[in-house]
């Protein structure tokens, strides 16, 4: 069955690999991201019914505009995958600058909450389909120097899971690490260790299937896609 699916942060890394493998599985993708240059590109190589624009998911009014041109047709999500975040330059708590820290809040945290609330509803009132938010192996350890991203990534976690005793029977809110992965993000903070872990594109033929499996007997649980759990 060909599902409609509803992802953030497609420009690069991870939610660019995912929306693109859904896409070869013969799935509908409608994604978002903050950078012009690679959602235009994606706009060139995929034409409707997909679509993606330019959101920063932290501006509420934005993802509004956002939701209603791709509710517009009437569709319900059948998989919503909350994936943009920002990683902090890696330095101790103390000298993370009060921008850096809000900007990845608004971001992180927030971005995840204005996305639930423009297209979670819809989902509610047909009682189906499944929230998929990204946490991390972060969200449920941590590491020195990155600790707002730590706490964003705890802060999805705990999100998610009273989120799923929220929905009805039939949906599932999942908090998902995605493993570690050879990405921009795990470059910034990890450098001389990124390049042994596998490229976004090989996660994604492992995750893809892994998400489509993912149901209401999920509901709440902490996942990892396995075989990338670091």
């Amino acid at each position: 069955m060909v599902k409609k699916i509803i992802i953030t942060g497609v420009t690069r890394g991870l939610g660019r690999a995912l929306a693109e493998e859904f896409i070869r599985l013969g799935h509908i993708v409608a994604g978002c991201g903050r950078g012009s240059d690679g959602i235009l590109d994606l706009r060139f190589k995929y034409s409707a019914p997909h679509s993606f624009d330019v959101v920063d998911v932290s501006n509420p009014t934005k993802v509004g505009i956002w939701g209603a041109k791709t509710m517009g047709f009437g569709e319900t999500p059948d998989l919503l995958i909350n994936n943009a975040a920002i990683m902090n330059a890696p330095a101790p708590l103390w000298e993370v600058p009060s921008e850096e820290f809000a900007r990845l809040v608004d971001i992180n945290i927030t971005g995840v909450a204005n996305v639930i609330r423009e297209f979670v509803p819809a989902m509610v009132a047909a009682r189906k389909g499944v929230i998929i938010n990204l946490s991390s192996s972060w969200g449920r350890g941590v590491s020195p120097k990155v600790a707002p991203y730590c706490a964003s990534k705890w802060a999805v976690e705990g999100l998610t899971k009273a989120l799923a005793e929220e929905l009805p029977e039939g949906m599932a809110a999942i908090p998902l690490s995605p493993g570690v992965i050879d990405t921009d993000m795990l470059r910034l903070c990890w450098p001389e260790g990124a390049e042994g872990h596998a490229k976004a594109e090989t996660w994604a033929k492992v995750a893809a299937p892994f998400i489509l499996q993912l149901g209401s007997k999920d509901n709440g649980q902490s996942l990892t896609v396995a075989g990338f759990e670091g």
